[in-house]
């Protein structure tokens, strides 16, 4: 059988044995190309990922004025800082779908002087902007969604940001309050910022004020509620990226459901990546882990239990989750997730109409799914364009004969091998 722009995944055939090394961490990859680009001298990215997100990133700064050069073979950014602001005074930028760069991008170009406009695909245009948006205009920017109903396209008529005092909104992306850190120091007053309401995926911004910190900035804080960030700028640094815990999670999953060990190295107990928390969550369905300073390592039996899982901080795993459920020996919830529905496509209800189409029965609520476990069917799986529904599905073909992976090419969002170092699993 076969069907154009499918990819079909290959059962295993015995358990696996394999080390699977992952590229860098996207998250991290483009927090060091804005800081690098906001900093004063020469900043070298190593180990950094090159993906649709990150490539939207650097070609962005590019555009502003900021040299941006990428070695392929060393997986390394070299990037000539502007100080705190860039040389452009008018630019169009197209980010894709990458939430990253348009959150970040939108807050950094106010520090700027001119008009610049920040665009993406369709999908975009419907992902909500504009609690940052508003927070910006409490510190003194000139910001508005062109469309006037609070998504992209972004217009900014930038004259330098005063800072000084704002409060941002967080319970649909805890991106938009580190966009608002992460100028903090190039503002003229600083930034004094109080989170309203919940804040979703809180390690993220963790993230945020490290990497700020590699490149010498501070940030003052009171838990999750309050935030001060000094004006000062950011100086240039050698900067090394972890390999991606959130595309690690998939080789992990694959252990628990197969069978088997996989082991990723340069992911430990001093990540900074919140993803690495899903290793635990296998643990809790039954699976061994091993989590050391240098590796983590899943071994597993292919038996998986139920379980009920708060998944608002490491989001992005809950779509493997979900997958694990039809496989898992009762059901499996998962929690706290109404976020997902405002991202690359709304990814409750992907996952659980792609369940269904599997034969899976699936409760939906607003903020949650639950999974039934059951006979799994041979189908080709819809991706929404969505490079997590794409992965995450993949493994079901590990189990399951007949898997097809609709649009394969989504995957380059954020690991564009990932296929590759899937097939690698059968050798």
């Amino acid at each position: 059988m076969s069907e154009p722009d499918v990819y079909w995944v290959r059962p295993l055939t015995q358990p696996l044995q394999a080390v699977v090394r992952v590229p860098g961490s996207k998250s991290l990859t483009n927090r060091a190309l804005l800081l690098a680009a906001l900093a004063k001298g020469t900043s070298t990215i190593e180990h950094a990922l090159w993906s649709d997100d990150t490539r939207y990133m650097a070609e962005a700064w590019q555009t502003l004025g900021i040299p941006v050069e990428f070695d392929a073979a060393a997986s390394c950014f070299v990037v000539q800082g502007g100080g705190g602001s860039f040389p452009a005074r008018e630019a169009e930028l197209f980010v894709g779908n990458a939430g990253t760069a348009m959150r970040f991008l939108v807050a950094a170009l106010c520090l700027g002087r001119g008009v610049f406009r920040v665009d993406g695909t369709p999908r975009m245009r419907e992902r909500p902007i504009e609690d940052l948006l508003a927070a910006l205009r409490e510190l003194g920017a000139d910001v508005r969604s062109e469309a006037g109903n609070q998504c992209p396209p972004v217009l900014i008529r930038a004259a330098g940001l005063k800072g000084g005092r704002a409060r941002v909104r967080a319970e649909r992306s805890s991106q938009y309050l580190s966009a608002l850190l992460q100028v903090g120091p190039c503002s003229e007053r600083g930034l004094e910022i109080e989170v309203e309401g919940p804040l979703v995926a809180a390690p993220y911004v963790d993230m945020t004020a490290a990497v700020m910190a590699a490149f010498g900035a501070r940030v003052e804080r009171e838990g999750y509620r309050w935030f001060r960030v000094p004006a000062g700028g950011y100086e240039a640094c050698h900067y090394e990226v972890e390999p991606d815990a959130s595309s690690a999670h998939y080789f992990w999953a694959a252990a628990a459901l197969c069978g088997g060990s996989v082991r990723t190295p340069g992911l430990g107990s001093r990540s900074l990546q919140g993803d690495v928390r899903f290793a635990e969550l296998l643990a809790c369905m039954g699976a061994q882990v091993e989590i050391t300073e240098d590796f983590i390592e899943v071994r597993g039996t292919g038996e998986l239990g139920g379980i009920d899982a708060d998944m608002n901080e490491i989001s992005d795993t809950a779509m493997t989750l979900a997958v694990l459920g039809a496989f898992a020996s009762s059901p499996v919830t998962i929690r706290n997730v109404a976020h997902l529905r405002v991202q690359e496509s709304d990814r409750l209800r992907a996952v659980a109409t792609e369940l269904n189409r599997l034969g899976i029965r699936v409760e939906e609520a607003p903020d949650a799914l639950t999974v039934y476990p059951g006979r799994v069917q041979p189908a080709v799986i819809e991706t929404y364009e969505d490079h997590r529904i794409a992965m995450s599905f993949a493994l079901v073909g590990l189990r399951q004969p007949g898997i097809g992976i609709r649009n394969p090419r989504c995957v380059e969002k954020t690991f564009p091998e990932f296929f590759a170092v899937l097939e690698s699993l059968q050798r």
